[in-house]
């Protein structure tokens, strides 16, 4: 039934504006480096690590462990990389991607692949085979260690650790020698620095050294007041790379403040605050890269921090923060009791299987570690957001574009933080330049084009491994960010600036794609299924061929993007012309016999039934044209292609589960998606909730995040629709903020599974569709009016 309402309806309060339900923290009665509840996971990384508790404001990252007499807080900086620029497109591959057609489309697996993998390959050593310490490609590092010794080793009681999610801040207390301590700790956004606070309730009781280290290439000296650890990193061509510097100072009440030698050392104090700075000498700026006033920066940054007020810079670094955080409130307990530490809660998901109250905290940390990894004018939030305790990172610590790096954004419209979004195309547009030679030289092809590993460095060439490293698709898919931002904010000076990047992205796929001899449409290729394998018909092992379905739905997806862009922005570019063309003869996917969506163009069988990526998938999530309203048939093909997968052990890692718990819902199947989510949080989550593949990866945490907003809203339908895919486990809820297609914000409850109220925000107007169920209420809103949906409840 269809209800249209066109007055508008003042409420009372705007939908941007609420705060969070109840206080939600990670807390623990230990000491990261002391023995916690893991449910018997055997993590790759430190254990103590993955028990220390993340801060960051999008530059400066710390992990910390809280231990009372030997305190660690492991630092980043999220662009201190090693490695250096360099030329890795192979001149001499784009000769030999005809005979390698031609090759796959006469059945010559055997031959195909045996040529791509000598020519399509990048020049030089690429990654590393993901192992980018000694290469020029690089790896994403620890900054180093900030280590307070208190010099004791007596017995203390009554401790507690925590991360008040609400106002990002670490907190530790416990109790020593008849002493009450207390420490604080942020990263302030506005100043730019890490600052921790200690005291306690007796005059003196604070006395400790501090010093900075970290695994290689440092030097730490005293110099006045402060401490400061600089150096170079390895640029992997046998010289020094990149420069950073870290800086620490500190302002006492009470007792004396001396720095000499490698140590800042706190005697008799009543209370301390630390200042910590750093920066590097990168600039994102192709092809140099370098050029940052890192010492002049972190000079500033500590005296416009030491100079301020504790409370103040405390109060400044809140008041940021929550401008973000408090956008979404989430509610799915009724019990808002806190009194079990976050790593037996977690411990007792392995009889319990649900928890709602751990749920809401899981939600909202993932909007917290976006907040906390990702700020518009930094680099985007990397594999492992900003946190790493590695000179070698997992997989380099890079921007793997086959899905990773995009799944880092998946919450980012939605769950209301749009504007951390402009991290990753802030990113895009500056990595066209060199992708735009990569197209050239290693495809020769026009406009641009990269592949699925991505660094600092404006690396855009393929891997060493076809199998994996030639994912062509990869620019369609991050290109759909570039989309996505405008289809949530209809921000058409955004559009505008980022149209010309889609653009030429589509002009790649256009001198890409060929004609299939058999079907006369038009396919891409050669290229992976990332990162699945088949069965050749020829009998040997393949990856490559020519029209896999995910790039066959990314390209489509791409072209419909620009194209509506156009529309938009009133374009009449005669490109526009051309993909309408292509776009009319793309193969595309196929439906197999049994039903489900084939992943290749031909019915190959998969090496591995089970594998953890859904790539043919993608036009169900996170793209959106295999949807009930155009495309029914491919929807069911989609959920016996899921089914299959999961059948065969699918979604063993942690960030494919939470790419499960979104198919899902898309599927409108409240059940299953929670059923993937609980997985998460039963067997690939580390005690400080960090998403485990493992090792840790944050892409998880992140599309876990937006799985959970998935089931309760979504827009991808040309209208938006409440609690898709609500679970009996979630009979009664409230949830304000989240951010729908179109410009609009909805705030809704439910009792008993049923919609209780709902309130839409018009933030830009126009024509809107709402439905709850079988019903749907047409409006025609105007900008920065609300709208109560009551027709719905009916």
């Amino acid at each position: 039934m269809k209800y249209f309402i066109t007055c508008l309806l003042a409420a009372a309060t705007t939908a941007t504006g609420f705060a969070q339900q109840s206080s939600l923290r990670l807390w623990y009665k230990s000491p990261a480096s002391a023995t916690t509840k893991d449910g018997g996971i055997q993590f790759k990384d430190d254990p103590a690590w993955l028990q220390a508790l993340p801060l960051g404001n999008g530059n400066i990252g710390a992990m910390v462990f809280g231990d009372v007499n030997q305190e660690r807080i492991q630092l980043n900086e999220k662009t201190l990389w090693n490695g250096s620029n360099g030329d890795n497109d192979n001149p001499e591959a784009a000769k030999y991607v005809p005979e390698i057609r031609n090759l796959l489309f006469q059945g010559k697996f055997k031959e195909a692949t045996a040529l791509t993998n000598k020519t399509q390959i990048c020049k030089g050593a690429g990654s590393g085979h993901g192992n980018g310490s000694n290469v020029p490609f690089g790896t994403y590092q620890t900054l180093g260690d900030l280590r307070l010794d208190f010099g004791k080793n007596t017995p203390y009681t009554n401790y507690q650790r925590s991360l008040q999610l609400d106002d990002a801040i670490v907190r530790v207390s416990y109790e020593q020698d008849g002493v009450h301590y207390t420490r604080e700790y942020f990263v302030s956004a506005p100043a730019n620095v890490l600052a921790v606070r200690l005291s306690a309730d007796k005059k003196g009781a604070i006395s400790f050294s501090a010093t900075l280290d970290r695994p290689e290439r440092f030097t730490t000296k005293a110099a006045g007041k402060e401490l400061i650890m600089s150096g170079a990193l390895n640029n992997g061509k046998g010289g020094d790379g990149m420069k950073y510097m870290a800086r620490l100072q500190a302002r006492n009440k009470g007792g004396q403040v001396t720095c000499t030698g490698h140590e800042l050392r706190v005697n008799n104090a009543d209370e301390v605050v630390l200042y910590l700075s750093a920066s590097t000498d990168y600039l994102p700026q192709y092809p140099v890269y370098k050029g940052r006033d890192f010492a002049g920066l972190t000079a500033k940054a500590l005296q416009a921090a030491t100079a301020l007020p504790y409370a103040q810079l405390k109060q400044a670094h809140v008041k940021d923060y929550q401008r973000l955080y408090n956008r979404v409130s989430l509610q799915l307990s009724e019990d808002t009791s806190d009194d079990i530490p976050t790593d037996e809660r977690l411990a007792r998901m392995k009889t319990t299987g649900n928890d709602n109250r751990l749920t809401e905290l899981y939600f909202q940390y993932g909007r917290y570690l976006l907040i906390a990894s990702a700020r518009k004018n930094t680099l985007p939030a990397n594999l492992q957001g900003i946190w790493s305790n590695k000179i070698l990172s997992p997989w380099n610590g890079d921007y793997h574009t086959n899905i990773n790096v995009q799944m880092n954004y998946w919450p980012a419209e939605v769950a209301n933080l749009g504007e951390l979004h402009l991290s990753l195309t802030n990113f895009i547009q500056g990595i066209e330049k060199p992708a735009t030679r990569s197209a050239r030289v290693q495809f020769g092809a026009e406009g641009w084009c990269i592949n699925p590993i991505v660094n600092v460095w404006g690396f855009t060439s393929p891997g060493e491994e076809p199998s994996w490293g030639l994912t062509t698709g990869a620019s369609g898919w991050i290109c759909q960010h570039l989309w996505e931002h405008y289809a949530f904010t209809r921000d058409t000076a955004y559009l505008r600036k980022v149209y010309p990047t889609l653009v030429e992205a589509a002009r790649f796929y256009l001198s890409w794609l060929v004609k299939d001899p058999e079907t006369g449409k038009l396919v891409s290729g050669p290229a992976s299924s990332p990162e699945n394998a088949f069965e050749a018909p020829d009998g040997s092992n393949g990856s490559i061929s020519m029209g896999p379905s995910h790039d066959q739905e990314v390209i489509e997806e791409l072209f419909t993007n620009v194209i509506q862009a156009a529309n938009v922005l009133q374009q009449a570019d005669p490109i526009l012309v051309k993909l309408q063309e292509a776009k009319a003869n793309l193969l595309q996917p196929q439906i197999g016999e049994d039903g489900r969506v084939m992943e290749w163009a031909r019915p190959y069988p998969e090496k591995e039934p089970g594998h953890r990526h859904m790539s043919h998938l993608y036009a169900l999530y996170p793209g959106y044209a295999f949807n009930e309203a155009n495309t029914p048939r491919y929807v069911n093909a989609a959920r016996k292609s899921l089914e299959y997968r999961l059948e065969h052990g699918g979604a063993q890692t942690g960030w494919s589960a939470a790419w499960v718990t979104n198919l899902w819902a898309r599927l409108k199947n409240g059940p299953a998606a929670l059923k993937a989510f609980n997985i998460i949080l039963k067997d690939k989550s580390a005690a400080n909730l960090f998403n485990l593949h493992p090792p840790f990866q944050i892409d998880g945490n992140f599309g876990a995040t937006a799985g959970i907003a998935e089931m309760l809203l979504q827009s991808h339908e040309n209208m938006v629709t409440l609690l898709p895919a609500l679970p009996a486990e979630w009979k009664n809820g409230k949830v304000n903020g989240l951010c729908a297609r179109g410009g609009y914000t909805v705030n809704m409850s439910w009792k008993e599974g049923r919609l209780e109220a709902a309130t839409l925000h018009a933030t830009k107007g126009g024509g809107c569709q709402v439905r709850y169920r079988d019903q749907i209420v047409v409006l025609n809103t105007e900008a920065g009016k609300d709208y109560q949906l009551d027709a719905l409840l009916h």
